[in-house]
């Protein structure tokens, strides 16, 4: 039941969408009044807006004239003919609204339009994406747009130089990723207190001395448009991004790690540990302490009793939680984390507390020296601090709560160019992962000897390899899409759609990407889109079943769901489910009775999601109030805590 002020809420966003759809309507006056204009006084406009707004007029008066413009320069520069939902989409994003844009409504092209808009004062456009590549690609696709109104355009990437990172934040737009977004930020803190010491030191030797300036990389955070907004800003809220220095203490930590990894496999459940795994703890038991200090080697010595404990119990999670292909890969030897909620790489991220060197450890790799924090920002704070912020996404009516209590954001849904299509087939549930594996099989052999093309979303990379080798031994011919080849993701998705295609991909893999139906598609159905189980939040599911029924496309998706599946585990515990799974062994008949199961699970999760994220809020403004009156920099001054 809705609160009095979600429904206030919900009653002003109301209103505000009919004013944008007047401003909607105004735009496409102007663009049926604008499109004679020859290229040279297509620009003579837009510099003429560009000297308006840098002398201080409001944007919102200039924003009819401003979106026909940029409309007529799209479909001169790019071919396409803005549709009214998009230019929607766009006066929403001016507005600081959070657009729910469905998949295959043209996101890129709305945020180009907002982008230009936005661009006119000249402060810095910053859109965030989902990953480099989207960065990079987005970039470039908009670049003709942007330059037929005299605005420049560039992308950062993780392999962009600093100069050319000062050059590109320097653009009118500047298209890249929230981490590099953020490390850039904490980057230009440290060098400006380097600068300030360093200043400190010369004035008092020398006093008409000078150390110089360091010129910061980011220019300002004004404005910020946030593709895939939901992950970004609500599932990526909490992720820490972290700037670190070396342990003074490194070779004694190292050669810690390599005994707990050999001790943890000593230790024998229940008898020398205790594991918790919906709150991720391992505890020693008395016997497990005992068994710890009889082996016990030169290697520990010199630590104390709680450290070596310590040591052990992080061996000991990270062998019972911790697995190879579905939280991690390992690639030029080195831990790559994946990304829970998109399957991707999380290229650069590393688990704190120990935890990524004591995966290192277990894994025989050569282990990084720990570090311990220099300056540190999570996602959600650095977002907070532009001046304007708006974002897009599939899936944000479900999180508008969030979006207004964490960003004071409201979410706007956009209606779609055309009717949805989608068919949703009813959920079938099973007592064991075998039997529902079977089922799938059969779903997708049977769809396939039509010719439709099926795309199959697992949660990790070992379950999407399980899966491929059923399908490869039932000599069922089909792609597999992970974060091990994130070069091919975007094309191997963007080919989902055609006929006979049998894809099975991570959580979202390909996000970003649309799947257009291949020719006589349409005619047998659309594009069938099979969920193998719920992730931990109903929004990445709407995200997957979204990638079907594009533009008014026909589709279908189904939810195979089993008793064996993570989601009851680590909403109700191991013991609960085990109970579960001896009641229906044996069964291989669908138990859909028990849905509603799966169904309070995710909403257990997801409550245990937002009350993390209020958490992190409070925190972080508690940690602010107090860090401020000292004189202390919040993000880089007792960094650790």
């Amino acid at each position: 039941m809705l609160s009095l002020f979600d429904l206030v809420a919900r009653g002003q966003v109301a209103w505000k969408m009919r004013s944008w759809r007047q401003c909607v309507d105004r735009v496409q006056a102007r663009v049926a009044s604008q499109t004679s204009l020859t290229d040279h006084e297509l620009r003579q406009q837009w510099l003429s807006l560009r000297y308006k707004s840098r002398c201080g007029e409001n944007l919102d008066a200039l924003q009819p004239e401003a979106l026909g413009l940029a409309c007529v320069a799209a479909e001169r520069a790019l071919g396409i003919r803005a549709y009214p939902v998009q230019i929607l989409g766009a006066v929403a994003l001016h507005a600081g609204a959070i657009a729910e844009m469905q998949t295959g409504e043209g996101k890129t092209l709305t945020a180009a339009l907002a982008g230009c808009l936005a661009a006119l004062p000249g402060l810095g456009v910053h859109v965030a994406t989902a990953n480099d590549y989207l960065a990079a690609r987005d970039a470039h696709w908009t670049s003709p747009l942007f330059a037929r109104l005299g605005l420049t355009v560039t992308s950062i990437t993780q392999e962009t130089e600093r100069a050319a990172r000062v050059a590109a934040y320097r653009s009118d737009v500047t298209y890249t990723t929230a981490r590099e977004l953020g490390f850039d930020f904490l980057r230009d803190r440290l060098a400006q207190r380097a600068a300030r010491e360093r200043k400190m030191l010369y004035d008092a030797r020398d006093p008409l001395g000078s150390s110089g300036t360091v010129e910061p990389v980011q220019r300002g955070l004004h404005c910020a448009i946030v593709d895939e907004a939901d992950s970004l800003l609500i599932d990526e809220a909490r992720v820490p991004l972290v700037i670190s220095a070396t342990s003074p203490a490194a070779k004694q930590e190292i050669a810690t790690f390599h005994w707990a990894t050999a001790t943890a496999r000593e230790l024998r459940f229940p008898e020398h540990f205790s594991h918790d795994v919906r709150e991720h703890r391992v505890e020693l038991t008395s016997a497990g302490r005992a068994k710890a200090r009889e082996l016990a080697s030169a290697d520990v010595a010199r630590l104390t009793s709680d450290q070596i404990y310590d040591a052990l119990e992080r061996a000991v999670r990270v062998e019972r939680e911790l697995i190879r292909d579905r939280h991690y890969v390992v690639r030029d030897d080195q831990i790559v984390i994946v990304d829970e909620f998109t399957g991707r790489l999380a290229e650069g991220r590393q688990w704190r507390g120990g935890l990524h060197q004591a995966v290192e450890s277990r894994e025989g790799l050569k282990v990084t020296p720990p570090t311990s924090p220099a300056a540190r920002i999570t996602v959600q704070e650095f977002f907070t601090r532009y001046k304007s912020l708006a974002g897009m996404t599939g899936t944000a009516l479900s999180a508008a709560s969030e979006f207004r209590v964490f960003f004071q954001r409201p979410v706007a849904s956009i209606p779609t160019h055309r009717p949805c299509a989608r068919r949703v087939e009813p959920t079938c549930v099973f007592a064991s992962q075998e039997a529902k594996a079977q089922a799938i099989l059969a779903e997708t052999r049977d769809l396939h000897t039509i010719g439709r093309p099926i795309l199959i979303g697992t949660r990790s990379i070992d379950k999407s390899e399980q899966l491929s080798e059923l399908f490869r031994v039932a000599g069922l011919t089909h792609e597999v899409l992970h974060a091990r080849r994130l070069a091919q993701e975007a094309d191997l998705v963007g080919r989902a759609g055609h006929l006979g295609r049998v894809t099975i991909a991570t959580n979202m893999a390909g996000r970003g990407t649309d799947i257009v139906l291949g020719p006589g598609v349409a005619d047998l159905g659309g594009l069938h889109v099979i969920g193998t189980e719920l992730h931990d939040s109903s929004r990445i599911d709407r995200q997957l079943f979204g990638r079907c029924a594009r533009q008014g496309d026909p589709g279908s998706v189904r939810q195979f769901l089993s008793l064996g599946d993570d989601i009851l585990e680590q909403a109700f515990g191991r013991e609960s489910t085990e109970k579960l799974l001896t009641r229906y062994a044996g069964s291989t008949t669908e138990i859909n009775q028990l849905e509603p199961l799966f169904r309070k699970a995710q909403a257990a999760l997801e409550r245990k999601q937002f009350q993390e994220r209020q958490l992190l809020v409070y925190h972080a403004k508690a940690r602010r109030e107090q860090l401020a009156p000292l004189g202390y920099d919040p993000f880089l001054d007792l960094a650790e805590e």
